[in-house]
């Protein structure tokens, strides 16, 4: 009983404090769970019309790109289904740029240079991220919110637990021929119970990116006590010299396609640093990102490199390999295709209202402990409107 009574105090005060940001970080993540969707929609450029002739390498696509987007440092290029556009991808941290430049793979044309950072989708991902402050301030406050946020899931669930069996009926119903009040308490409880897994899933998954302890904690004891391994780029030998008329990142594109000819897509990075490996990575599904295929090859021989990170071949793999992969994916419901981004969607909703109404409950409340205090105490079908 005193356990709850704690648990009440912090639940309100910590729910009051952060309710802005968990509505904020809702919401946003409501907006982009169908952003691939919606600008597939909106976004012609993204489509070319699929003909059954050769399509150009990425050397010929980076040669158009840079012709339309000149002085910039290409990432990589990535080549979606037949029926898509190629796309050159500009990005640098240093700089703070990050462009797609979408070219039709059969002729060459340049469909569109678009700025990603000046995107809607993006700017919205800015605030699930960082509150849309600058990063070094926004990606803590956000990752200690929604810590915070963790702890309300489970304290909301130790405070909703009926005292009695005969109570349970009434925790798990919302009475929705009640006056507006407790529709309120009851649309906060109890819709906060059904989705307090599925909450607890949200914020796991969002703590992995926000803070590096927990990331190396979850990859701990998911891989059997394994430490984390921060990416990086295998080097190549720097003594040989490429030989091949063909440039080394066509070669490498070339057999990407021989290997994964069921790819639904197909992306190679050409080298990011002097002697570094040329990327490369091929995805048997463009829904999701965890079965990546990714592969390195020395530059200058073309002979694969292995790494020890979890970016790897998806055969290779191990379990910790595999829950940082498929963090992702089940943060924005990808994992279960479009039926999970709609669950994602609605639980998000959800999410976002929880504050709202919990907000309403304090100031309710506080509301009436004002008018008994002034010795004013309403009926209880009164204090019910």
């Amino acid at each position: 009983m005193k356990l709850k009574k704690i648990l009440g105090k912090l639940h309100l005060w910590l729910g009051l404090s952060s309710g802005l940001v968990v509505f904020i970080v809702a919401v946003t993540g409501c907006i982009y769970a169908f952003q691939l969707d919606i600008q597939d929609i909106l976004q012609p450029y993204r489509f070319v019309t699929a003909e059954n002739s050769p399509i150009l390498p990425p050397s010929s696509i980076w040669e158009k790109a840079d012709a339309a987007l000149a002085d910039k440092h290409l990432h990589a290029v990535l080549y979606p289904s037949p029926d898509r556009a190629a796309q050159a991808i500009y990005y640098s941290f240093e700089e703070h740029y990050y462009y797609f430049v979408y070219v039709n793979p059969y002729t060459g044309e340049v469909l569109k240079v678009k700025d990603v950072y000046a995107d809607f989708f993006r700017i919205v991902l800015d605030g699930h991220f960082y509150l849309w402050l600058p990063p070094a301030i926004g990606q803590p406050v956000v990752a200690s919110f929604t810590l915070v946020f963790l702890f309300m899931v489970i304290s909301g669930l130790i405070l909703w637990w009926p005292r009695k069996k005969k109570n349970l009926k009434s925790s798990i119903t919302i009475k929705w021929n009640a006056r507006w009040r407790r529709k309120n308490y009851d649309l906060h409880q109890v819709m906060g119970f059904y989705v307090m897994g599925f909450a607890s899933i949200f914020a796991i998954t969002g703590l992995v990116w926000g803070f590096v302890w927990f990331r190396d904690a979850v990859f701990f004891v998911s891989s059997g006590g394994e430490d984390y391994v921060e990416y990086y780029t295998p080097l190549s030998d720097s003594i040989a010299v490429y030989q091949d008329s063909i440039p080394a990142l066509d070669a490498v594109w070339m057999k990407m396609r021989s290997m994964y000819p069921n790819a639904e897509w197909i992306e190679v990075h050409p080298p990011e640093f002097e002697n570094a490996a040329i990327a490369a990575n091929a995805n048997p599904d463009a829904s999701t990102y965890w079965k990546m295929d990714y592969r390195y090859f020395d530059q200058n021989t073309l002979e694969e490199l292995p790494v020890e990170h979890i970016y790897n071949r998806f055969e290779e793999a191990s379990i910790g390999d595999k829950v940082m992969r498929i963090n992702y994916d089940l943060h924005v419901g990808a994992i279960a295709g479009l039926p999970g981004k709609i669950f994602a969607f609605l639980l998000s909703a959800i999410i976002g209202s929880l504050p709202i109404t919990g907000t309403l409950i304090w100031w309710g409340r506080k509301k009436k402990a004002k008018r008994e205090n002034s010795g004013h105490t309403s009926l209880p079908e009164q204090e019910e409107k």
